[in-house]
């Protein structure tokens, strides 16, 4: 078969990689792609903000699946238009992807059922922030409505940073675009976790879970970032609890969705904070989350195709998903700046290493410039390894790391370290 993925970052990397694996999949072609997905797949350009460009490029290329993994097409319907066209497409409608585009919709929709989270407040106006900070202890969270890029979410110590934070994401300061609704929400703490579910519109079957780094420096200090790194071990959630969610928070996200008339099918990733008031949900995405994605695909063992058409056909339930025993991790190798401004197109050296170590480099934001990779993003690479157990799969990532370069490069070196201690 020959599958279309959309999306040229590190997640998309990593899915065309487990996609070369299986049997079934004769052909993949990416777009727009990036300089390391360009060695698996077949890159076409495309502006994934574009729907009709996106559209028009599917019906030219005729897959026989599209895969859709970043937020932004779901937002804009691109699934909903395809399955107009009656072509196969793995990802979640335009109205089932508000889990994760409307942080005001994800939040009264765990309200309506029942879904465990932190206590919030919609403010649509400064004046409305002001008033409901009374409302809340410090810190407190300011959150984007819409989408931001994994940078959406401030902790702030005092009201007055709250109040500042909020004003920036209304007049697009802060974010480059200006939000209509901030969500005010109650600081949570414990453990961060990321479960993934698959979803086939009335059934789900959990897949892995993974913790992700967010903040760009070593002891999670400084600002939220799209992620800094990730790690996937046997041991992040007992069985008893991956059943737990799995019953109580995604089923119940998969039966609420199908009774509002807005079947949810694709992956569902659940942003936990394992509480002492037990598990509370900080955000929903309606996508392969990044950088857990590229941890998690070398620890799968399941044929990512059995995913895909399962959650398409609606028969997840009489899926079996494995997973390699052991644990598996991902470093992020980010442009001097980021999140903030960044400069791209410098040259990056030490990827031809031939070192038969287990490690795999996905490119999260590279481009090829008169044969030489190049930076094409603020982050860069997701270097990534698995391992019987996480010690021994970070030692090779940054053994691995040593050898690679471009100018003003900068990574964590703590990813895992709570699960370390």
């Amino acid at each position: 078969m020959k599958v279309l993925v959309i999306g040229g970052g590190g997640r998309e990397h990593a899915l065309v990689w487990a996609l070369r694996k299986s049997p079934s999949v004769k052909e993949v072609v990416a777009a727009p792609g990036n300089g390391g997905i360009a060695e698996l797949a077949r890159c076409l350009p495309v502006d994934t903000n574009n729907l009709h460009a996106m559209v028009d490029l599917v019906v030219i290329e005729k897959p026989d699946l599209t895969v859709v993994g970043p937020e932004v097409p779901l937002a804009l319907g691109l699934v909903d238009e395809l399955e107009q066209r009656k072509l196969r497409v793995f990802g979640p409608t335009k109205a089932a992807a508000q889990l994760e585009s409307s942080k005001a919709f994800s939040k009264a929709f765990m309200l309506r059922y029942e879904i465990p989270t932190a206590e919030y407040a919609l403010c649509t106006t400064l004046d409305e922030v002001r008033a409901a900070l009374l409302n809340f202890s410090l810190p407190v969270v300011v959150k984007a409505s819409g989408l931001a890029a994994g940078k959406g979410v401030v902790i702030c110590n005092t009201r007055l940073e709250a109040e500042t934070t909020a004003a920036q994401m209304f007049s697009g300061v802060l974010l480059g675009t200006a939000q209509t609704e901030i969500v005010l929400e109650e600081f949570l703490t414990g453990e961060e976790v990321s479960f993934f579910a698959l979803c086939d519109g009335k059934h789900a079957v959990p897949i892995a879970a993974a913790q992700d780094h967010k903040r760009i420096g070593e002891g999670d200090t400084g600002p939220n970032t799209g992620g800094m790194g990730a790690y996937s071990t046997d041991g992040l959630l007992t069985p008893a609890m991956c059943q737990w969610v799995t019953q109580h928070i995604a089923q119940k996200v998969v039966d609420g969705m199908a009774s509002e008339g807005t079947p949810f099918k694709g992956i569902l990733f659940i942003g936990l904070m394992m509480s002492h008031r037990g598990p509370k949900v900080l955000e929903f995405n309606t996508r392969w989350g990044d950088p857990e994605t590229e941890a998690i695909m070398l620890r799968l063992e399941t044929d990512i195709v059995d995913l895909f058409n399962a959650a398409v056909d609606g028969t997840a339930i009489g899926l079996s998903i494995h997973l390699k025993p052991g644990a598996s991790a991902t470093v992020i190798a980010a442009s001097a700046g980021y999140p903030g401004k960044y400069v791209s197109g410098k040259p990056i050296t030490g990827l031809d290493s031939s070192s038969d170590d287990g490690v795999v480099i996905f490119h999260a934001g590279t481009a090829v410039n008169d044969g030489q990779i190049v930076t094409a993003g603020g982050r860069v690479l997701a270097v990534t390894a698995e391992a019987a157990d996480l010690r021994e799969a970070l030692d090779r990532i940054y053994q691995r790391m040593k050898t690679i370069s471009f100018e003003g490069m900068q990574y964590r070196r703590d990813i895992g370290h709570r699960a370390l201690q």
